[in-house]
């Protein structure tokens, strides 16, 4: 391995412009999960391209939100919340679920729990969980959620594979 013994050339942090910083944020490709719940007998969800597995004991998993969502606080009142890991057919219902809030659900085939965890039918894995903790980052909340059940249809995972977000677009993994 080469090092360079010139050093880098950073942007500063009073020069760090939002559209570039998301735009090189974007470079990084994650999966994108649905996360949903019963709230006051409507299904309530939004899509998160920030979920990630946090630890098996105790187990735990989080993705971020908007400060600004409108969609969070009726949600973080569910007292279980359904955890869906998007497969790469489900473009349409993604950005359905960032879609009008009255029209979020239409045409989705989606199960409730008896806690309220709303999930969808052919997600890759499918989680029930509750809310952990919060934690105020920046212009978003980190939220960790306990898990309480998990279905994983193994088969079904390696034949579909995920939906990937990446640079600003859906698309599909694909493994050499």
């Amino acid at each position: 391995m080469t090092i360079s013994q010139t050093p880098a050339a950073f942007v500063t942090n009073q020069d760090l412009d939002p559209i570039r910083l998301r735009r090189a944020f974007g470079v990084f490709p994650s999966g994108v999960v649905a996360v949903a719940a019963s709230v006051d007998g409507r299904l309530v969800g939004l899509a998160a391209s920030s979920f990630t597995s946090v630890s098996i004991d105790p187990p735990l998993v989080s993705f971020s939100i908007a400060n600004t969502s409108k969609t969070w606080p009726d949600l973080r009142r569910a007292g279980h919340l359904g955890v869906t890991v998007l497969a790469a057919h489900h473009g349409a219902i993604c950005r359905q679920l960032a879609g009008p809030v009255e029209h979020r659900f239409d045409g989705i085939q989606a199960s409730v729990n008896e806690d309220g965890a709303v999930t969808i039918d052919d997600g890759l894995a499918r989680f029930d969980t509750s809310i952990y903790r919060e934690v105020e980052a920046g212009d978003h909340t980190i939220v960790l959620l306990r898990l309480h059940g998990v279905d994983h249809p193994a088969d079904q995972a390696e034949e579909l594979g995920p939906l990937v977000f990446h640079r600003s677009s859906f698309g599909r993994l694909s493994l050499d």
